[in-house]
């Protein structure tokens, strides 16, 4: 996307995006990861690091030589995904610095019966913070103030961090530049995703410092833009169920002919969140019930079309 067109990792160096942060890049990318995972360090003298990123002892020693002269006083992890939360306990037993945001993983609902959690792996059971942040509280730190924003959708823990006084938002995963954020349930949930995006679009802050990829400086467009592109993928599985009733499989072969096969794994996934807030919404029906596995076909009772989203 067009954010991230220059966009250079620098593996091992702090580039500064801001005024008084600093981005690192773990050097651990892939198709769920871009470049890689953005750590930023806060302030000057008195650090505050967000997102450590994995478990990776080499990342963990760049952040160390950024801060250099410094001190980390505080860890913020802003949701728990296995490449943005095991390396805060590494960090933490090299500075001895308290685990602060987002509380332990947890599902965006209860599994289902004999349903099988398809990105278990990736969700960091261990992450236990020191203190946990909730929606609109202040974290006070040395040098600057943090607002807590909850945005569930991503995962059901996920925040991101907007600095007081400044029109800058750490967007974490919930908005990127490079690709829209994935939400595959049980995990995350696109009705607390849609909310969020809502959220994010009545605050004022313009400039997004995301989990992966470069800074989006005109990010209120953005993430209107990104609620567009969901909306219209929802009016296109309506549209595709409108004609007979179809399977997950079915609907990602209409709507994803353009793109590699290989990557119909990760758009089965959202397609299946689109159609479990569909559900949620009575717009479309389950058989036997909400899964991976289901034929889903449109709900055609007046009361269906009750709870429609403004485009």
């Amino acid at each position: 996307m067009k954010h991230d067109r220059d966009f250079e990792p620098n593996y091992g160096d702090a580039t500064e995006v801001v005024p008084g942060i600093r981005r690192l890049t773990a050097d651990n990318s892939g198709p769920f990861t871009f470049y890689g995972t953005n750590t930023y360090l806060l302030g000057t003298r008195r650090l505050v690091c967000v997102d450590p990123g994995p478990a990776s002892p080499a990342h963990i020693d760049a952040i160390l030589r950024a801060a250099a002269g410094a001190t980390i006083e505080a860890i913020l992890v802003s949701h728990t995904h296995v490449d943005h939360s095991p390396g805060a306990r590494l960090l933490k037993a090299q500075t001895g610095a308290p685990i602060v945001g987002c509380g332990p993983h947890r599902p965006a609902r209860a599994l289902a019966r004999n349903e099988v959690n398809p990105l278990d792996a990736s969700g960091d059971k261990d992450h236990v913070p020191d203190r946990m942040l909730i929606d609109g509280e202040l974290f006070q730190a040395p040098e600057l103030a943090l607002e807590t924003v909850a945005t569930p959708g991503h995962t059901a823990n996920h925040l991101c961090f907007a600095v007081c006084g400044a029109p800058v938002l750490l967007s974490a995963d919930h908005v990127m530049g490079w690709s829209t954020s994935v939400v595959a349930p049980p995990d995350g949930s696109m009705r607390d995703y849609m909310a969020s995006i809502d959220k994010l679009l009545g605050r004022k802050e313009h400039t997004y410092l995301p989990g992966h990829g470069g800074i989006i400086r005109d990010a209120l467009p953005y993430v209107r833009n990104l609620r567009r592109h969901r909306l219209a993928r929802e009016n296109a599985i309506l549209a595709q169920l409108d004609e007979r009733e179809k399977s997950i499989p079915e609907l990602v072969g209409a709507l994803y002919a353009e793109i590699d096969p290989a990557l119909h794994p990760a758009a089965a996934m959202s397609v299946f969140a689109h159609l479990e807030d569909l559900a949620e919404r009575k717009r479309v029906i389950a058989q036997p019930g909400l899964a991976l596995d289901a034929t889903y076909r449109l709900e055609r009772s007046v009361e269906s079309d009750q709870d429609v989203r403004p485009v």
